[in-house]
């Protein structure tokens, strides 16, 4: 009987980390698409649609890669953090001075998506360790001016196959490079819902 579950066990496994490598590999796929899109960093407030509302196709910032890639596999990170924030809207920042959840804003800021996704994904190391980052990663840095970033790592490698690279929006629209450790790093991610 122990020798069955054994082998079950190993076989539930197997099965769930292929499913979680498939589900990361298509989100990977889902944040290289967007970079054919020609996007105008633009971090205005925009009124937009509840749920699966989205800022105008040709504008975003650094956040709206992750909500857009995450969509495209038919999670809505807008209604997913809306609906946290108004049950635990005491755990998520008040560094904009909001007395209630907003769900035209509140998706499309990194702290947010830093509490939602540690609470509800998986947070792994921030080591300087290339093998420790792999594609669906999420990535959050610190630039200067104590400006906060987020990424996806996605599955290509850098010039000098060393680490994959990430899908960002830094104001140059969303594009693939290879920056991985270029800012202090201050959080890292893996969420499937």
């Amino acid at each position: 009987m122990k020798k069955c579950f054994s082998v079950f066990a190993v076989i539930l496994l197997i099965f769930f980390g292929k499913a979680q490598n498939t589900f990361a590999l298509k989100l990977s796929d889902a944040a290289l698409s967007l970079t054919k899109n020609k996007v105008t960093y633009d971090p205005a407030y925009f009124i937009i649609k509840y749920p699966n509302g989205d800022v105008p196709a040709d504008k975003g910032v650094c956040t709206d890669v992750v909500i857009r890639a995450y969509r495209k596999l038919g999670i809505d990170l807008q209604k997913e953090v809306h609906e946290d924030m108004a049950k635990n809207f005491s755990k998520y920042p008040k560094t904009w001075g909001l007395k209630k959840p907003d769900p035209h804003i509140d998706h499309r800021r990194v702290p947010n998506l830093q509490v939602f996704f540690a609470k509800y994904g998986k947070s792994k190391s921030t080591e300087p360790k290339p093998g420790l980052y792999v594609p669906g990663d999420i990535i959050t840095w610190l630039l200067p001016g104590n400006l906060t970033h987020i990424g996806m790592v996605v599955n290509r490698k850098s010039a000098d196959g060393r680490r994959y690279l990430i899908v960002h929006n830094i104001g140059k629209g969303q594009v693939v490079e290879d920056c991985l450790f270029k800012f202090k790093m201050t959080g890292h991610y893996q969420y499937q819902k």
